[in-house]
């Protein structure tokens, strides 16, 4: 059987190949701590939970509109009104099932064949697949630990070509937890200035998920002059801790919102509507819940940091945002390598050995573009953390 080129270009999410594994070896009765899963470890607050039982019981579980239902879209309206002073209308957002459905609708609503999207490095792993199954080009700006995994103006003014068609910007990030200023946000708005026919893709998934006292801004903080083409992706699933409800949305032209409505309407249709209508309360509803979810970060990412950073090899920033630490490990490797306790001198073999030697899973940093890194996520408990990083001292002190 012949498969499209198009399925062969593209690979699983290593994300959750990490996950499924620690999954599957802790099913065999094997102690492992799993550290790729990318969600908070708290439950759906119960006002959540209790309106979606509120839709069930009275019966709305039928399709509703594909661009999500009038009353979550007046909640969204509401939120990116009072929270990132944006002015948008109903035919400027659409409700997707996830933030990794509107990327993949946006993409395909407005890449055509060797279209070119700039995507800085580390990044989240479906970015460069999505842009390639909407056969464009990713086009790739490297940054590491030493300049704090943000781009500079200067590297996104190399990257521009007349392809480029997309600039994507994750703030704050998945995978390294890095935060953009308004002021780095405004150097980054002068260059893109120049360039109208350059789409931004701007992912505030983890706009709640502050850990330095930080103030959340977007682009579009910086440089409102470019609302018109801007796309402001965003969810539930992260500050509400709302996962596996897979409800994402954007706002942005309605020229662009609509299309990308037409690519969903011939995909999933609308999103569940319980989903919906819980979605619905989130935004509405008590805000409170959040800080004792950010609260535990906070504790948990001070932690993570220092002891990272005592691990033979290893160097460590600490996240401003997110939930992930994205640890620095080349010279830990070159150890093992040289010690030969890893046949092979990249990341994947070092993962593999950590999860051999420690039962601990963590994510490679070749997964999100950075060779010699591992994304370790702090979404878990205080008493997983504790056992994870004296496992992974113990194995790079081997």
């Amino acid at each position: 059987m012949q498969l499209s080129s198009r399925v062969q270009a593209i690979k699983p999410s290593p994300t959750l190949a990490v996950t499924a594994r620690a999954a599957r070896l802790k099913s065999e009765g094997k102690d492992i701590i799993g550290l790729g899963a990318g969600e908070p470890d708290f439950d759906t607050p119960q006002h959540i939970k209790d309106a979606a039982i509120e839709a069930i019981s009275k019966g709305l579980t039928k399709y509703t509109a594909v661009g999500g239902t009038p009353g979550l879209k007046k909640a969204i309206i509401a939120k990116f009104k009072r929270e990132n002073n944006l002015e948008y209308d109903s035919a400027q957002i659409l409700v997707s099932c996830g933030g990794k459905q509107s990327f993949f609708n946006l993409a395909l609503a407005t890449l055509n064949p060797g279209d070119e999207a700039i995507i800085p490095a580390p990044y989240w792993v479906s970015y460069p697949d999505i842009v390639m199954i909407a056969e464009g080009r990713p086009v790739f700006i490297d940054t590491g630990i030493e300049q704090g995994f943000k781009i500079t103006a200067d590297q996104l003014e190399k990257a521009i070509s007349q392809k480029t068609r997309m600039f994507v910007i994750n703030s704050p990030s998945n995978p390294t937890g890095a935060v953009y200023s308004l002021e780095e946000l405004r150097s980054l708005g002068e260059v893109l200035r120049k360039y109208p026919h350059i789409l931004i893709a701007t992912d505030d998934m983890y706009e709640h998920i502050l850990l330095s006292g930080n103030q959340f801004a977007n682009i579009l903080s910086a440089c409102p002059d470019l609302y018109a083409r801007t796309v402001v992706l965003n969810g539930v699933s992260k500050a509400y801790s709302m996962t596996g409800w897979r409800i994402g949305y954007c706002g942005g032209a309605a020229e662009i919102v609509t299309a990308m409505e037409n690519i969903q309407s011939q995909s999933t249709s609308n999103p569940s509507s319980i989903s919906q209508a819980a979605a619905e309360m989130a935004l509405n509803g008590d805000q409170s819940c959040i800080k004792p979810m950010i609260d535990a970060f906070i504790t948990r990412n001070d932690f993570i940091s220092e002891q990272l950073n005592q691990c033979k090899g290893v160097t460590c920033l600490k996240s401003e945002g997110a939930f992930y630490a994205f640890a620095d490990a080349r010279q830990a490797v070159d150890n093992l390598y040289s010690n030969g306790l890893i046949q092979h001198k990249n990341d994947l073999a070092f993962c593999e050995y950590l999860l051999e030697k420690s039962g601990v899973a963590v994510v490679p940093g070749s997964a999100f573009g950075s060779e010699g890194y591992m994304r370790l996520s702090f979404a878990t408990s205080m008493d997983n953390l504790e056992k994870a990083l004296t496992r992974l001292k113990q194995a790079l002190d081997h």
